[in-house]
C-alpha cells in the first residue's frame, strides 16, 4: 500500500514536470529561514525600525514552494492555483496575527503597552 502511494505521489510529479522531492524540500528547508526573518519583522516593528526588507523576505521564503510550482509546473490544473491562492492568503493573514500578538507586548516588560493618556485640560 505504501510503495503504491509513493508511485502515486512521484507521478504526479512526471505528470505536471515538477520533482515532488525538490518541492518538499523547499517547503522544509524555507521554514527556518521564514521564522528568521519573522523575528527580525518584529524585533523591526518593535524598535520602530524599517519593515520592508524583512517583509520581503517574510513573504518571499512564505511561498517559495509554491513558486517553484508555477515556474516549473507544467499543466497545472486551474484548481491548484485557487488552492495556491487560498493558502497563501490564509498563511498571510496568519502571519499578520502572529505579527500583530507579538508586537502587542511591551518587549522590556512583557507585558501590554498601556492605552495613550490623552491630557487633562
Amino acid at each position: 500500500m505504501l510503495e503504491s502511494f509513493i508511485d502515486w505521489f512521484m507521478g504526479l510529479g512526471e505528470e505536471y514536470g515538477v520533482n515532488p522531492i525538490i518541492f518538499g524540500s523547499i517547503y522544509v528547508g524555507a521554514i527556518p529561514f521564514f521564522t528568521a526573518s519573522l523575528g527580525w519583522l518584529i524585533r523591526n516593528i518593535r524598535k520602530k525600525k524599517p519593515i520592508v526588507v524583512p517583509t520581503l523576505l517574510s513573504g518571499f521564503f512564505f511561498i517559495s514552494a509554491y513558486l517553484y510550482l508555477m515556474i516549473a509546473g507544467e499543466n497545472i490544473p486551474l484548481w491548484v492555483y485557487g488552492v495556491v491562492v487560498a493558502l497563501v492568503a490564509f498563511g498571510a493573514y496568519s502571519t499578520v496575527q502572529k505579527v500583530r500578538t507579538q508586537t502587542a507586548t511591551n518587549p522590556a516588560a512583557g507585558t501590554p503597552n498601556p492605552e495613550p493618556q490623552t491630557p487633562n485640560l
